[in-house]
């Protein structure tokens, strides 16, 4: 049984697999709807998301946040997993890329610091460096694990747990630019660490150094030649 009961769309959908699978009568599949999806179509409306926001973890439910926030009102051009695509995922890869999603399984860290770069989202969700790196863009950026993960994403209870938490994120970016204009320059390339002063460059080093990388790279090259 592929997907889960999360949102309006995934809970219809997993409703019809399980009475499909167990071959419940149409009578108790039409009362079992009846009694969730109203109330989590009014959860969704009663805490719309607007904002693009890019989405990347490593804890398996990155598709289905995903589908939580795009039924929410979200845009969200790109889901990043750590997870290997498989047929259990296979419910949510179709409708996610039916909005226009670009699902990366398996995806490494470049992956998705170079997908956040390119779209500038008004939100990141990711793992910490993910995270880190958003910051220092001065993009608001929230933790997958214990900021989003955590929260209830099935059924009533998962319709409105995002809503908060991701809007509150969003409207910090003025706060977020504030803070990047205030430290820029700080802790950055040969000024990063802990320093009572200038740090020692040695730019004539480096020069040396970067010759003997290139020659070395030089040599590599034409042994493949050969």
């Amino acid at each position: 049984m592929g997907s889960a009961p999360v949102g309006l769309d995934g809970t219809a959908a997993w409703l019809d697999a399980i009475a499909d699978a167990y071959g419940v009568a149409e009578d108790k599949l039409a009362a079992a709807k009846n009694a969730f999806l109203p109330a989590i179509k009014a959860g969704l409306a009663a805490n719309p998301i607007k904002g693009t926001i890019t989405l990347s973890g490593y804890e398996g439910s990155e598709l289905l946040v995903a589908r939580l926030l795009i039924e929410s009102g979200a845009e969200v051009p790109y889901v990043g997993t750590a997870c290997p695509k498989t047929k259990w995922s296979a419910p949510d890869v179709a409708w996610l890329e039916a909005k226009g999603v670009k699902i990366k399984f398996r995806a490494s860290l470049e992956d998705d610091c170079a997908a956040m770069e390119a779209i500038r989202p008004d939100l990141a969700i990711g793992t910490t460096p993910v995270v880190q790196k958003g910051k220092e863009m001065g993009i608001p950026s929230l933790y997958f694990t214990n900021l989003i993960s955590a929260r209830p994403l099935m059924g009533p209870a998962g319709a409105g747990s995002l809503g908060q938490v991701v809007n509150a994120a969003m409207a910090n970016k003025d706060r977020m630019d504030h803070m990047r204009d205030f430290f820029a320059g700080v802790g950055e390339g040969d000024t990063a660490g802990i320093w009572e002063g200038s740090p020692n460059l040695r730019p004539d080093f480096r020069a040396a150094h970067q010759k003997k990388l290139d020659k070395l790279a030089r040599a590599a090259k034409a042994e493949e030649m050969i």
